[in-house]
Parts: C-alpha cells; structure tokens; sequence
C-alpha cells in the first residue's frame, strides 16, 4: 500500500493513479488532506472553510464505486479546494468580503465545479481571496493574508488574489485548486509559493457561479502541483456554459496527449523587458537558465518586443478592470465608511472618474492592440518571461499602491493563455516561476511548453518541510 501522506509531493494524476490501482482508497487520501490541513492551516490560513464531513462522505462513495469497477473519472478521489469567490453548493460564497455575511448559501456548484466532481475530485473545502479578487500581492485586511509556505521565519506575500489556493497547493495541503486570473491571480500566488498555474484563455472555461470581478478579462484556471496536473485539470473544466456567452464557439481542445512532445522546431520569444522595469538578479538568472534549457531540447530561442511596453498593456488593464470593478463594487466602495477593507476600496474607486468617450476609446484600443499582437507573434509559437519580477517578498514590506501583476496582466488584456511553472529556487530557497505565453486557445502547445521547462528544472519543485 502506498501512504497517502507522501502523495501531495506527485500531485494529482500520481494520486488518482494511486487510487485506481488499489495502493490506496479515496478515503485515506482525504483523511491524509484533512490532517494536513489541521496541521497547518491556523499557521498558513490558506482555508476560509474546510467541509471534512462533506469530503469524508464523497470519499466513502467513491470507494464504493471503484469497488463494484466504476471511476467516476481521470480525477477519482483526489481532493481539491475552491477559492471562495466560485460557488459550491450549500456553502456561502464570500469573496474575501463581508459585504456578502447577508447572502444564503449557493444553491449550486459553479460549471466549473460541477464539472471537476463528474470527474471524480472531492471538494474538500474553500481558500481565502483578496476581496473581490482585486489585488495581485494576496493581502486581505478583512479576512487575513494567508502566508507563503516557503519562509517558516519571515512571512511573507502568498501572491494573489488566490491567495489561499496558491498556499495550499505550495503547501501540500492539497494537489490541486481552483484560482481565477483577472490581472495574473492564478499565476502570481502559482510563482510565489512554488506551483504550476494555468491560466486558460479568454472564454475557454465558463464562468457561471463566479463572483466577477471584470468579466473583460476574468477566467477560471487551476493551480496544480505538475503541468500534467493543470491539464487534466484544465480539460475537466473545458465545454461551453450556456451562462457564460463568451464560451459560445470556444473550440474543443486536448490540453493533455500532446503535453510530452516536447519543443523541437518550436520557435519561442525571449520577451525583452521594458527598459526601466527591474528584475531581480536571481529571477533573471533562473530564466536565462530555462532559456537555454529549451534550447537544447530543440526550440528556437528568439529575443522580442511586443508591439506596446508591458507598461502600456499593463495601464490599458487596470484601468479598465477599475471601470468594470467599480460597476459591480462601487458602491461598498463609497459607502461611509467603506464596506471594503481600504486598499481594495481605493482600487475599486480608481475606477469611478473615466469618462464615457474614454472608456470606448479604451475598449476600441484594446482591440486594434489584440489584432497588432498577434499579428506580431506571426512566425513564433509561443512567449516566454518571468512571471513575477522579484521572489515573494515580506508581507511588512507590501507597498498596496503597487501592483505586482506588470508581466501577467498584458496576457488578459490580449485574450491570450499563459503557464507559470517553477524553474529554481533562490538562494533563500523561494520559488521562481517562469511564464509561458501562447495566443488565445492555444492552450495545448504552452501546457506542452511548460511540461518541456519543468522536465528541464527537474520538476515539480520539493515540498516545503
């Protein structure tokens, strides 16, 4: 028999395997989940609410099917947390906010969920957010900042706004989480507390049962231990959502057979930074590194520039991002005092001053700027960069009129998908994450991209004791 303790660290698919060939029972894997979580949870506060009656009792279920030669799918038995801003059924959703104490409890499983369930994952609870899942360093001044797993002595930013989705998979808590990335909330807490973090392109997933934030940009991705993980994962959730219309003609795709093929003849874009943006010397490192590590495995490494600076592309988001959040939040924003803890409420009303005519050249901008970027990738597969420009950093240090999201907040803007994968560690032993770029529904080749840069770092990157 194998112990389910030491399975976290192989993530998912090794889990569900595990499973499936009678080493061990769905059961022990979630009693395994429950205890880590007690363990460590008070310490890290990645879970806002744990269902250990709920999970124990799909277990069981799932145990007895596999017993009479039913598996309910390729996620059988493998729990997965839920970040508090999608819904699951009976449970309330709080995005992060006290503003939402009053509402009743889901009455269903978001599309996404109901979909992960029919493939056999047991929800074994919810995660904290940043309120409203506006702000990228993972900080909530309401509910409490969960803590980056990969420092015991200094605390320090988890990444957001999955904040406690990134911690519980970074943790071993859990092999998988659902996270959503407005601006970059799926990858920054991936990068930042040592995880694979997918985020699928614009309208690949339906959003039905989510909190939104700014439905321009919004998309649902999983937080994984390995890139095979997010795939499955990812493919779970795939299908149009008649909730959701921009799921309306999203293509079938098969994020997970082509995942080993490897990056031969794969041309690649190096992005070259905005002159004046700094980056940490450790993080340059490691991307060089992954760089050339892709290079000998075949691709063909090219430095580029895209059309706009990341800080144009970066600026454009928030403030249309600002616009829509303030629609939908504004008003907790401007109550007196303000329902929202102040740093989410300054960003929500940053969004209170655009006129009209400047809201449509906006959006009019944003899609004369999609067509010039892809018409800039023509002739290379796919990007690759840092994901964050600096390891995660002490939470005593947060600067809340900073926005960590400058090198994944041009991917929403431009509709496209990307992967943070973790390629080394720092001397300190942070996680560094590298991000692969590819156009929108283009999933599969950089899912297949980052698998080439994980196999190269050695991946998925240990445990923290």
């Amino acid at each position: 028999m194998t112990d389910p303790a030491s399975l976290p660290a192989l993530g998912a698919t090794a889990t569900a395997d595990a499973i499936a060939a009678g080493k061990t029972t769905a059961a022990a894997v979630i009693d395994a989940a429950l205890a880590h979580i007690a363990r460590d949870n008070d310490r890290l506060h990645a879970f806002i609410l744990v269902l250990a009656e709920e999970a124990r009792a799909e277990a069981a279920l799932l145990d007895q099917l596999q017993a009479r030669g039913h598996r309910r799918g390729p996620l059988h038995g493998v729990p997965v947390a839920v970040k508090d801003i999608i819904d699951v059924g009976g449970q309330k959703t709080r995005a992060g906010s006290t503003t939402r104490d009053h509402l009743p409890p889901a009455s269903f499983d978001a599309a996404a969920v109901a979909r992960l369930r029919a493939a056999g994952a047991v929800v074994i609870g919810k995660t904290h957010t940043v309120e409203y899942a506006f702000g990228g360093w993972g900080t909530n001044v309401v509910a409490g900042t969960p803590v980056n797993p990969h420092d015991i002595a200094v605390p320090r930013v988890p990444g957001g706004s999955s904040s406690g989705s990134g911690v519980a998979v970074g943790a071993g808590m859990v092999p998988l989480a659902f996270g959503t990335d407005t601006g970059g909330s799926v990858r920054l807490p991936a990068a930042w507390c040592g995880a694979v973090g997918y985020k699928t392109s614009f309208g690949l997933v339906g959003r039905s049962g989510v909190v939104p934030l700014a439905l321009a940009f919004d998309t649902i991705g999983p937080i994984a231990r390995t890139v095979r993980d997010a795939a499955v994962m990812g493919q779970a959730m795939l299908g149009s959502d008649p909730a959701d219309p921009a799921t309306a003609g999203a293509p079938g795709l098969d994020l997970v057979s082509g995942l080993e093929a490897g990056v031969k003849g794969l041309t690649i874009g190096l992005v070259s930074l905005d002159h004046d943006m700094a980056v940490d010397v450790e993080v340059a490192a490691a991307i060089e590194t992954a760089s050339r590590g892709l290079e000998r495995a075949g691709a063909r490494i090219v430095r580029l520039m895209l059309p706009e600076t990341l800080a144009t592309y970066t600026a454009a988001c928030g403030e249309l991002m600002m616009v829509e959040g303030y629609c939908r939040h504004g008003a907790f924003a401007d109550s007196d005092p303000p329902a929202l803890g102040a740093p989410v409420a300054a960003r929500i009303r940053g969004g209170a001053s655009l006129s009209g005519p400047a809201l449509f050249n906006g959006l009019e901008q944003r899609a004369e700027r999609i067509v010039a970027a892809n018409v800039a990738l023509e002739g290379i597969d796919a990007l690759i960069l840092p994901t964050t420009a600096v390891p995660a950093i002490p939470i005593a240090e947060v600067d809340e009129t900073a926005a960590p999201g400058a090198l994944t907040r041009f991917v929403n803007y431009l509709e496209w998908t990307a992967v943070s994968v973790p390629v080394a560690r720092t001397a300190g032993g942070l996680p560094i994450g590298l991000q692969v770029v590819a156009r929108r529904f283009a999933d599969p080749l950089a899912l297949r991209i980052a698998r080439a840069a994980e196999l190269d770092a050695g991946g998925p990157l240990p445990l923290p004791i």
